[in-house]
């Protein structure tokens, strides 16, 4: 019986797919929308960066063009010698052959600043741009021509045009001037050539963009926007942003970004470059061209992508509602017969066999399932208890093990980072404490990689990634070599130290790296645990008539130690990973408890076996390795413990 609030499967279907079809369509739609402007921004700004490089070559171009007809045309014969009516007549048949972008040439007396000869009669062309008469100034040497940029005067707000008009104020207005001598090197004329490089007509969607040219000092040369020429970018709303984008052009780096001129909330989008200042003064500097478009046109069409994108989920929406209706159908009936089914189950009523011959092979397979899961229900309860426990167990281990570790790691690193501030902070009084601050910090570093190392042996071992290369390795030389790395240790702790006294080899097939690495390993252990007493170290060959179990000979290496021992109980855990007796970061010990673990898994890829015993808490440690042997033709007897000689090394305070 259905309780209030409850609704029914079917409903509940449906409005589910529902809800959940709407949000995953318009999230669909935002995806397509946010796509389509992200390839429209890319495009856009691979296209500007093209622009800004072809603008910058069209105008270096334009001015090395015009310097050339500069410097031919003071060269000319007529201007160096002829009369002034000659002159005018030279510069109308030059004016013809000029490109468009070429407004007005003249010709003035060096001296006397007096017009000769000029295309547009007294004054310049372009009355809109209210050009100054100001003095030519002269380049200093021969065939030099001098380049100046004109600036506009200020429009009115009844000036002002908008973007898309066409304004001749926004252009880059040159003035070349070029000194032309007499034929015995006297200075005569003064050619001045005016030109405005115009602005592109631009139309909606066309990525080429508005030219905008920007002196390395800032000054705005030239805009589609006539009231910003002559400006610094220092006025301008995005000033940081402009600024940034004069140093990358200047460093040669590209970087598109979006930009504002004016104080409308016109955003453009800007692709640059830059190219050498051709003013005369200005030596090393350069001008960068910017090549602009407003961000709407950069989006042009993505109205109708918007458009698309609502018919699209408008008609997938009311497809998605015809096909839930049917899809809530066919799935509530066979649920509806299970739920019956189960419920008849659950009230220990007597019922029929489980509903079964759905036209739905899962629901088929469901109903198959859930009349085994019934039978099975007892059993998993107790597998589940025994998991649970099992994960207590792994838990508390994982924290044991996060504290040891983060314990030990935190005190070499807590070394190295003390001896070197000190060495850094100029601590130290000469070079020979320093040198033994940096030799702490390297022994700690040591000790730092020697943890590092055994958490990523265990991660191989847990990966089943370690392995050993086996090649003939002498033992009794490989013994010697960890018991001298361990004297200074026992000496320090004024422990006596029983080594076997034979000098006979004894060959192993064994990875010498790995084999060495768990004898420092176990000797190591007996040293940490053993505070006062022994620590025996033995060898013992066994024969193959010894071994009834085995067809190879086989040498144990046993360490036995007087130190604290180990509870009984407790000793079949030690060779699993992170598991240590004291696990707790306020024990006596260190160690991560990932030795012996190591250790076991190395032997036993060796072909070997390690084994640990304990008679009890404070009565020693016993660790036994077991190798084959590969040749006893050496050895003359068998089964015989070998001599041993006993080290007596007292603490250094006590001699």
């Amino acid at each position: 019986m259905a309780k209030p609030g409850q609704s029914s499967f079917r409903r509940i279907l449906l409005s589910r797919i529902l809800l959940l079809s709407v949000p995953v369509l318009l999230i669909g739609e935002a995806v397509a929308y946010r796509k389509a402007r992200s390839i429209l921004l890319e495009t856009a700004r691979h296209n500007l960066t093209e622009s800004a490089i072809k603008k910058s070559e069209s105008i270096e171009d334009a001015i090395a063009a015009l310097k050339a007809i500069s410097i031919i045309a003071s060269q000319t014969q007529i201007l160096q010698a002829g009369t002034a009516t000659q002159g005018q007549q030279y510069l109308n048949q030059l004016a013809g052959q000029l490109p468009d972008y070429v407004q007005c040439v003249r010709l003035v007396e060096s001296k006397t600043q007096k017009q000769v000869a000029s295309t547009c009669g007294n004054t310049w062309a372009n009355t809109d741009a209210s050009l100054p008469e100001t003095q030519v100034q002269l380049p200093t040497s021969t065939n030099l021509v001098s380049v100046s940029v004109l600036l506009p005067s200020v429009p009115t707000e009844s000036q002002k045009l908008p973007l898309d008009s066409h304004n001749t104020r926004g252009q880059l207005h040159l003035r070349l001037s070029t000194p032309v001598y007499t034929p015995i090197g006297q200075p005569r004329y003064a050619l001045s050539i005016q030109a405005t490089l115009e602005q592109e007509r631009t139309g909606r969607g066309s990525l080429t963009g508005y030219t905008v040219v920007i002196a390395q000092n800032g000054t705005i040369l030239a805009h589609p926007l006539a009231e910003c020429v002559g400006r610094n970018i220092q006025q301008e709303p995005d000033a940081q942003r402009l600024q940034r984008i004069v140093e990358n052009a200047i460093a040669g780096r590209q970087d598109i970004q979006n930009v504002s001129f004016t104080n409308n909330g016109t955003k453009f989008l800007a692709g640059y470059s830059a190219i050498s200042s051709p003013i005369a003064n200005e030596t090393n500097q350069s001008w960068t061209i910017l090549a602009i478009t407003p961000l709407d046109n950069a989006l042009y069409g993505l109205r109708e992508i918007k458009i698309i994108l609502i018919v699209l989920t408008v008609g997938l929406l009311g497809a998605s509602l015809l096909a839930t209706r049917y899809l809530a159908r066919d799935l509530a009936r066979p649920l509806e017969r299970l739920r019956d089914y189960a419920l008849n189950l659950q009230s220990h009523h007597v019922v029929e066999r489980v509903p079964h011959n759905f036209r739905i092979r899962e629901f088929q397979q469901l109903a198959e399932a859930l009349e085994r899961m019934v039978e099975r229900l007892t059993a998993s309860a107790e597998e589940i208890e025994t998991a649970w426990e099992e994960a207590q167990a792994a838990n508390q281990l994982k924290s044991e093990f996060l504290a040891t570790t983060s314990h030990e790691l935190r005190t070499p690193l807590n070394a190295i980072i003390g001896c070197i501030r000190l060495v850094r902070d100029g601590c130290c009084d000469d070079r020979e404490e320093e040198m033994e601050f940096l030799l702490r910090a390297d022994e700690a570093a040591i000790h730092l990689l020697s943890i590092i190392n055994d958490v990523l042996d265990v991660a191989k071992i847990e990966a089943g990634k370690l392995s050993v290369i086996l090649e003939p390795t002498d033992l009794r030389q490989l013994l010697k070599e960890v018991i001298n790395l361990q004297t200074v240790h026992i000496q320090q702790k004024g422990l006596q130290l029983v080594v076997p006294q034979g000098m006979e080899p004894i060959p192993v097939q064994a990875d010498p790296a790995k084999l060495k690495q768990v004898l420092l390993n176990v000797i190591g252990n007996a040293i940490k645990f053993t505070e006062q007493g022994s620590i025996t170290i033995s060898t013992r060959l066994e024969s193959v008539a010894e071994l009834s179990s085995s067809s190879q000979s086989r040498v144990t290496i046993t360490v036995e130690d007087t130190g604290v021992g180990i509870d009984p109980t407790l000793q079949h855990k030690l060779f699993r990973p992170f598991v240590m007796v004291d696990g707790t970061t306020t024990r006596k010990f260190g160690g991560t408890g990932l030795g012996l673990a190591i250790s076991r898994n190395l032997i036993e890829l060796m072909g070997g076996s390690i084994i640990l015993y304990s008679a009890g808490t404070g009565k020693g440690t016993t660790v036994a390795i077991t190798m084959p042997v590969m040749d006893l033709s050496p050895f003359h007897s068998h089964h015989v413990v070998e001599e041993s000689r006993i080290f007596e090394h007292s603490h250094p305070t006590s001699s």
